[in-house]
């Protein structure tokens, strides 16, 4: 399965980074080969300063070894070994009308002192930061997660659209980090579904990505915006910031593990602010936004 899900995220990978260099025209992704010296590495692909995408990223990695002391007790194991990877990427848009993106899918494996598997599962999904509410955006992109759900099980898209309302959420703000998506963690076999059935569902996401995010890039890089606009925009990165170096499992996952830093914090944005006690003005386009962080809604 291993072999399998690292083959299926590499031809993931050239597709999507060869479809944003189209869509951006100007600048191209800049590929990093590294080695973990505890075992495995990884392949990062870097973009920045383009005329679409201020910053991005598109990062595959296959980490194994002794799994640490921290992540032991994390997961309330022993001394095992582990196997990690998956395919991972942020873009962050020039432009305030466009959304950032973040997308993720991996899997996991445990092994006893004898070499064989004692757990493993998939985890994953995609999930959409806009810092202008378009509707039809919102729609768009959920209503894809959604066909790709349906096709596995009817219950999974509002299982894992409420489950992403609940992690990608800035507890210490009282606010969402945007308007979701999909997440799921610890697909694990039981009687309805084997390994197999959750690659297969895991890769039917993956696969659906560029289709739920290309349309609209495609529709909001070319709307014009104000400095105040791209002021905001800077300060809601600072949220993102926020989430990923407080709440993120994956960051922490990552740092705990001896990760690779630069691969590690590519997720974060060129341009951010923190003011002080910012409120957008009463019956603004920013405050409309604000009020679906601060209460997510069924857009499907």
């Amino acid at each position: 399965m291993k072999d399998l899900f690292y083959n299926y995220i590499e031809n993931l990978q050239d597709s999507i980074t060869s479809k944003l260099e189209e869509i951006d025209g100007t600048a191209s992704f800049k590929e990093d080969i590294w080695k973990r010296p505890e075992g495995g590495g990884g392949r990062t692909r870097v973009i920045e300063n383009g005329a679409v995408f201020e910053k991005g990223g598109v990062n595959i990695s296959g980490v194994h070894g002794k799994l640490p002391a921290s992540m032991q007790a994390y997961f309330k194991v022993g001394d095992v070994d582990f196997f990690a990877c998956g395919l991972s990427l942020v873009l962050h848009p020039k432009n305030p009308m466009a959304p950032t993106v973040h997308a993720n899918w991996r899997y996991f494996e445990m092994y006893n002192e004898q070499g064989k598997i004692i757990d493993q599962w998939f985890g994953g999904g995609q999930d959409l930061t806009p810092y202008y509410l378009f509707e039809e955006d919102a729609i768009h992109f959920h209503q894809t997660c959604k066909n790709a759900c349906d096709k596995h099980n009817l219950n999974f898209y509002e299982t894992y659209k409420n489950r992403c309302d609940e992690y990608f959420y800035n507890s210490h703000r009282d606010e969402a980090r945007g308007i979701g998506g999909l997440f799921f963690d610890y697909c694990k076999t039981t009687e309805s579904m084997s390994m197999k059935q959750w690659f297969e569902f895991v890769s039917e996401v993956g696969d659906s990505f560029l289709e739920a995010y290309v349309p609209i890039i495609e529709k909001r890089i070319h709307l014009p915006f104000t400095p105040e606009e791209r002021n905001w925009q800077e300060i809601r990165r600072g949220r993102y910031v926020e989430f990923n170096l407080v709440h993120d499992k994956g960051t922490l996952f990552g740092l705990k593990t001896n990760g690779r830093i630069e691969s590690i914090l590519m997720s974060l944005p060129p341009h951010v602010q923190w003011v002080y006690d910012h409120h957008p003005k009463p019956n603004s386009k920013e405050e409309q936004l604000m009020r679906v962080l601060k209460s997510p809604k069924n857009w499907v």
